[in-house]
Order: structure tokens, then sequence, then C-alpha cells
């Protein structure tokens, strides 16, 4: 492929488009960690699979506000002794990992209060995302060559000539936004029995909205310009 050049009967003009859009979420995301610790092994895996239920079933109760459910990691590792001839296991330590993203930021406030508040259960996040597929992507794009056009015409105009033709448009980069996260982290806890009297209150979680960007290069042919002082 030769790269385009412009002659003196139809000079090249080349031009950058771009356009950074700030938008609301569209999906928060979440991770649970359950955590389970004992002495026996098949009690500690008892534990975490008491807890892995209870969680999705709590985390499936909300229906269709959960756009994606699914299970990572599952850890059981032993504990061993520090001192002593032998080794021999002082406990065992059980992990699984969730990951649960939603759509409704109101029902959001309350899952992720409910479940920071279970017993040895840690929930970070949220991650505010847009879907992959999401119009706001295609809408970046479409400004960005909007723009690209309407500079190509201003250079033109600046020269007192037209556009003649489009040579080439290329996509120099669309930016997918970083997932950006509250500043909310709860560490595994033990219930007691004060706090089992009555339910906590939802956190106040506010949606971070999220830029944008897409970039685009473009080359166009104008009709002679006619030079002068």
């Amino acid at each position: 492929m030769t790269t385009p050049h412009g002659t003196p009967d139809a000079p090249l003009l080349i031009v950058r488009g771009e356009a950074e859009l700030e938008v609301e979420p569209e999906i928060a995301r979440i991770t649970v960690t359950l955590s389970a610790r004992n002495r026996d092994r098949r009690t500690t895996l008892d534990d975490l699979t008491r807890r892995n239920t209870t969680t999705l079933d709590l985390i499936k109760s909300y229906g269709d506000a959960v756009e994606h459910l699914s299970t990572g990691t599952l850890s059981l590792t032993p504990e061993l002794t520090e001192h002593g001839r032998d080794e021999r296991v002082r406990a065992y330590h059980g992990h699984i990992h969730l990951t649960a993203e939603l759509t409704d930021f109101t029902l959001l406030a309350e899952l992720t209060t409910r479940l920071a508040d279970m017993e040895l259960t840690r929930v970070d996040g949220p991650w505010w995302l847009l879907r992959p597929d999401s119009p706001v992507h295609r809408q970046a794009r479409r400004e960005a060559v909007r723009e690209a056009v309407q500079r190509a015409h201003e250079y033109a105009h600046a020269l007192d000539t037209t556009l003649a033709a489009l040579i080439e448009l290329a996509d120099t980069g669309t930016e997918q936004p970083r997932p950006t996260r509250m500043p909310f982290e709860r560490g595994a806890r033990r219930a007691s029995p004060a706090d089992t009297d009555q339910a906590p209150e939802p956190l106040d979680l506010e949606p971070r909205k999220l830029r944008v960007s897409a970039q685009v290069s473009a080359q166009f042919t104008m009709a002679p310009p006619t030079l002068r002082n």
C-alpha cells in the first residue's frame, strides 16, 4: 500500500479528530471473598461450603439487578506448626472468591452492606464500568470523525479553498474507560449477637462518572488554493 501524497493540483491535508465523553457507569462490579478456618480439614470445608451457598443465595435473590455472577478461585491451605521436629497441621484456611456485577445501583448499596455484614466475609469494590457494546463508544468515535471533518473544513477555508475528497480515515485509538473504584472495603469479620439485632443501614454509594475518548486521523485532498499575501 502506497502512502498518499499531495500534488499541486490536489494538495493533501492531514488532520486529527478527538472526542472525550464523560458518562454515567452502566455496571458496578464487586468481589466477595469468603473465608473459613478450623483445625479440622473437613469442618473447614463444610463451613466454607455453607457460607458459599448462603452468599450465592443472597446475591441471586436480587434477581435481574444481578447481570453477572461467577465463582473464581477456591483454596484450602494447611497452616503448619512453626516449631518441633515433625510437621503438624495447626489449622486449615479456606477461601472462595466470587464476582458479581449489578445494574441497579440502589440495590447494589443494600447488597454490598448485607454482604459486608456477614461472617468472615470480605467485600471489595464497587468498580464502575461500561458494557463492552455500550453505544457510548460508538458516539465517541462519531464525534471524533465529525471533529476531524470540521477541522479539515476550517483549514481549507483559511486557504480560501474547499475539500475535494477523503483519501484515508484511520482509527488511532479508542480509549476504554478504566474501572474506577469507590474507597470501600470491608475486611473479614465475625458476627456477634449485637450485630444480628438489626440489619445495618445501606451504604451511600455514589457512582463515579467515566471518561471515554476516541481519536482518528483523516487525510483529504483540496482544490488548489490561490496563495497570496
